[in-house]
């Protein structure tokens, strides 16, 4: 009798570990969750409910004066995203610094790559270029950031970066060409005392959130309106300023720029 249960005792034993064996051979192995993903900034430039067309189309700023816009730059840096709990994450500052140039319609979208996965609900960021790197050594300075880019947004005579450049014709000003430039730039300098046009901009998503997983890259598409470098808490007259660089009357133009960027959509992926 004995025997007889010690063989099977041994039969259950030896089907109990078949099954586990079966089972384990069966179950696929967990994927790692990702502890990361990715993110797009798309800024479109506007003018008022219209969209910039560079050289063509002209519009009318709150001066009355009728204005084109030939050239439309700003550099966007040291970006921060907010998320859902009141928390936040900031790019590492090498990978922070871009040139949105409305004549090259890549350079519109930003890319940004190893963002935490989480809920994003705005994003904060700096329009121009922070005073530590524009006094960086030029070896920190490549890219859109070299001095010596194509689309001159370097002042040589002034070390310094033209944080947004915007150019066109009126015929409200009584030049030969008609010209009007605004190149905003100065950041409170480190060897003198300088204006400091370096503005931050933030954007919340109104409710909206930019879901960022393993699998799900969200688009964010943020629109500038450029009528609002003219039409702000000052009105900017192209007759009146035709030439805004390294002036004090410069602080009044980015005093105005800062209010042009909003949430126009989220795209889910």
């Amino acid at each position: 009798m004995k025997f007889s249960i010690r063989i099977f005792l041994a039969s259950i034993c030896a089907v109990f570990a078949m099954v586990l064996v079966s089972c384990d051979n069966n179950m696929a192995p967990l994927e790692p969750q990702a502890s990361t993903g990715s993110l797009k900034l798309e800024f479109d430039n506007v003018v008022g409910d219209r969209d910039l067309k560079l050289d063509t189309d002209f519009y009318t700023n709150a001066a009355g004066e009728r204005f084109n816009i030939t050239a439309f730059n700003y550099y966007i840096s040291n970006i921060k995203l907010i998320k859902s709990d009141g928390s936040s994450f900031t790019l590492p500052q090498d990978s922070s610094y871009f040139l949105v140039r409305e004549n090259d319609i890549a350079s519109q979208v930003l890319d940004l790559k190893n963002i935490p996965v989480g809920e994003y609900t705005g994003v904060e960021f700096m329009v121009g270029v922070d005073s530590l790197r524009s006094v960086s050594d030029a070896s920190n300075r490549k890219g859109v950031l070299d001095p010596g880019y194509s689309e001159v947004m370097y002042w040589s005579w002034n070390s310094g970066y033209i944080f947004m450049k915007m150019e066109g014709t009126s015929e409200s000003i009584n030049t030969a060409n008609g010209k009007y430039y605004f190149h905003i730039g100065l950041f409170g300098g480190l060897e003198k005392a300088t204006l400091n046009n370096i503005k931050t901009v933030r954007v919340d998503f109104a409710g909206k959130k930019a879901s960022v997983t393993g699998t799900m890259a969200p688009q964010v598409h943020l629109l500038a309106d450029a009528m609002k470098v003219m039409n702000g808490s000052t009105v900017v007259s192209v007759a009146a300023t035709p030439v805004v660089m390294a002036s004090d009357y410069s602080k009044n133009v980015a005093d105005n720029y800062i209010n042009m960027f909003s949430l126009d959509h989220i795209h889910a992926n």
